[in-house]
């Protein structure tokens, strides 16, 4: 698997914490002495990892100069996707009703991140993204989720049209998010087996995908704003579905 590198705190952290053996090496400001730092060192020695502090102009050269690492780089292998394969079993497995987050085709690699940390807050059992026309796993994913890209079972497909097909046949509800739909997401029932699709900025879900969906529904919109941030409409679409699924 080939080795990239990734900065933040909840990044290398996560790293460490969800795959020791896959860190290489962490740079670290070696003007830095705080609590933060000495977490990041605790848990370097703890998995035998090489920890090198170096100025912070050498972070700046690794990292970018116009990205803001927060003085902790490190060098380790890409995120661990599960296989499309193994997506039935894993359902089969759950002792909870799945709560799957599908995103179909997003661009933008802050709005992925923003999109698997909402995830993860929400209490997703997996995510699962098509392996085509979509932002890779890089740095500044991992950054912007803030450790869920490790901490989550990530599933990539080559057929999301296929895979969601298969869900339904396990009593996989789809719902689609869609700002053209008649129905409106607060009137539907988000209990139960379910996966959220949420397609790509601008263009929205695919043909595919969306008749691939049992049902698909808007977010009420107030004033002239047509549409959230793909990242924004998630977050509002799991945290209802947190609701219902809390009986509140």
């Amino acid at each position: 698997m080939a080795e990239e590198l990734i900065y933040g705190f909840h990044a290398v952290l996560a790293a460490l914490e969800a795959r020791g053996d896959a860190v290489a090496v962490i740079w670290l400001d070696r003007e830095r002495h705080d609590k933060r730092v000495q977490a990041v060192v605790s848990a370097a020695r703890a998995a035998h990892i090489k920890v090198q502090q170096v100025p912070r102009v050498r972070l700046d050269q690794l990292a970018g100069r116009d990205v803001h690492h927060q003085g902790v780089v490190a060098r380790v292998q890409g995120v661990r996707f599960r296989h499309e394969k193994d997506l039935a079993g894993f359902l089969d497995a759950l002792a909870a009703p799945p709560f799957l987050l599908v995103l179909d085709g997003v661009q933008d690699p802050h709005n992925l991140g923003a999109c698997l940390r909402s995830a993860e807050a929400a209490g997703v059992h997996a995510v699962v993204l098509p392996k085509d026309r979509a932002a890779p796993i890089t740095a500044v994913v991992r950054k912007a989720a803030s450790g869920a890209a490790e901490r989550l079972p990530i599933f990539q497909v080559t057929n999301l049209a296929r895979v969601l097909a298969g869900m339904k046949q396990r009593g996989v509800w789809v719902f689609g998010a869609a700002g053209d739909a008649e129905a409106e997401l607060y009137g539907v029932n988000l209990t139960g087996p379910l996966a959220l699709v949420l397609g790509g900025e601008g263009r929205g879900l695919r043909r595919l995908t969306r008749e691939q969906c049992d049902v698909l529904a808007r977010i009420p919109m107030a004033g002239r704003a047509e549409s959230l941030n793909v990242s924004v409409a998630a977050g509002v679409v799991l945290f209802e579905a947190v609701r219902q699924r809390s009986g509140s």
